[in-house]
């Protein structure tokens, strides 16, 4: 296999049900990289620029890890694409990095593919010294992933689904609350996942934990701040995710506001699914 190019595709495989981990050759994003950033991707001259958070890489080797779940035309794209294929594009690391440093005891909280997203921060924070008590969540246990990985670097790792087949029955916010409510106390957290579960743990976060980050990565489309389509409510200002994220005090985030963009683009997306269909392609 010739790795020689940037954005070569070095291993692929399945995490879960549509979940997907790919490993690229991406020497100089893997070189920059830091906890909390993303790159951009193309899969085709024809596609569309698509951020994705860098969830892991090694910058002896030259690579770098991304986690994505097939729900639209690009992803299902990106698992059409075979071990050393070349994608399109490449570009990062992109966005401002996670704002870790030494804090003393944080919680970590990751649900669905926000797990992967939420790791290199987890071990970030762990080798600044920090006590890392880890709550990652899914839907059923058949969804849940990086699990070992969350464990390594974390002193503490509590497992929750929605269902109860796997660890905890219940949301990730359940188990803050459930620890807040014992007396843990913590200095820290960062959430990364869907919208509704970072509003529920922020919620619960709120006066018990002075400093809470959230990452608001779904919101983002072109990456690099000329769309506008990422465009939320901090406080009393109007920042770009891409580029003044993507990870925010949540504190301050406008949370409603931040629900109805993500559903700016669904018509279209749908759409998208639709001809490619109809291309035969699924």
């Amino acid at each position: 296999m010739d790795i020689t190019q940037e954005g070569t595709i070095l291993e692929k495989k399945e995490l879960a049900t549509n979940i997907y981990e790919m490993k690229l050759y991406a020497p100089k994003i893997a070189g920059a990289v830091h906890a909390g950033q993303f790159m951009l991707l193309m899969v085709d001259e024809k596609g569309e620029r698509v951020p994705m958070t860098i969830v892991d890489w090694d910058k002896v080797r030259g690579w770098i890890d991304i986690v994505y779940q097939e729900v639209g035309t690009t992803t299902i794209k990106l698992t059409g694409l075979k071990d050393g294929e070349k994608l399109f594009y490449v570009a990062g690391p992109l966005g401002k990095p996670s704002r870790v440093g030494k804090f003393g005891k944080v919680v970590v909280i990751g649900g669905g593919v926000g797990v992967p997203a939420i790791y290199p921060i987890a071990r970030a924070l762990k080798l600044q010294g920090n006590y890392v008590v880890s709550i990652i969540g899914a839907k059923t246990s058949n969804a849940l992933v990086f699990e070992d990985r969350m464990k390594e670097v974390s002193d503490e790792l509590i497992v929750t689904t929605d269902d109860g087949t796997r660890g905890l029955k219940g949301f990730t916010s359940d188990a803050l609350r459930e620890l807040l409510s014992r007396g843990r106390r913590f200095d820290a957290m960062w959430s990364v996942g869907p919208t509704l579960m970072m509003k529920a743990c922020s919620d619960v976060a709120a006066g018990n934990i002075p400093n809470s980050f959230a990452s608001l990565n779904s919101l983002m489309v072109c990456g690099v701040g000329m769309c506008g389509a990422c465009r939320v409510t901090i406080k009393d200002k109007i920042l770009l995710t891409c580029v003044d994220g993507p990870e925010f005090i949540s504190y301050d985030v406008n949370w409603k506001e931040l629900a109805i963009r993500l559903k700016s683009y669904m018509r279209e997306e749908t759409v998208s699914l639709e001809m490619l269909r109809g291309a035969g392609k699924l």
